[in-house]
């Protein structure tokens, strides 16, 4: 049987041109969700779907970054797939895991996108401590002025308030106003955690 995985990182995105590619290629069932592909956890329907698998079944992906992203991730996956003697195959992708030569492009192409996104990485911290030197602080613009956030924060501390409410008045949204709730109200160790 013909199991298919579809994915997208963010919710913006869509999974139309994966889950045609598996409708053509036969796929019996086929799960998709929006989750980021960094870690495995918070990805419902990649449990569902190797929970799913059997004796004989093959994963269907329309590119193995879709499935993994990290060779860790995809080696614990390969190695579920032949515990419960399942196969994985990608739409894109010249990839059998029935023969030893499949399972080594596999892990080759799990290698070099891990790679591919420690170098990405690198840039972009790279690019961040660049723009502090010249003065520039990265991230989102604020939605609000330090004037506005203050007297968001006292208007929420007085407790007669919601975030929502603040939202509708500052014409903001609601994680706006929460935001700066935080960022007045959180210690120092919260906000570097959270990001806020």
């Amino acid at each position: 049987m013909l199991i298919g995985y579809a994915r997208v990182s963010t919710q913006e995105q869509d999974t139309a041109l994966q889950l045609d590619a598996l409708h053509r290629i036969g796929c019996d069932t086929i799960f998709q969700e929006k989750a980021s592909g960094a870690s495995r956890r918070g990805r419902e329907e990649l449990a569902r779907c190797l929970a799913s698998l059997n004796r004989g079944d093959t994963l269907v992906v329309y590119k193995i970054d879709r499935i993994a992203r990290s060779l860790f991730d995809l080696l614990d996956i390969l190695r579920h797939l032949e515990k419960v003697g399942a196969t994985i195959k990608s739409v894109t992708e010249p990839l059998d895991t029935t023969n030893s030569m499949g399972v080594f492009m596999i892990q080759i192409l799990g290698a070099v996108a891990q790679l591919e996104r420690s170098m990405i990485r690198e840039r972009s911290i790279a690019g961040q401590l660049a723009a502090r030197e010249r003065g520039r602080v990265p991230g989102r613009v604020r939605s609000l002025t330090a004037e506005e956030e203050a007297l968001v924060v006292a208007e929420y501390l007085r407790g007669e308030t919601t975030y929502k409410a603040l939202g509708v008045k500052y014409e903001v949204s609601d994680s706006a106003i929460k935001r700066a709730v935080y960022r007045a109200t959180k210690p120092p160790d919260y906000l570097k955690r959270s990001k806020l």
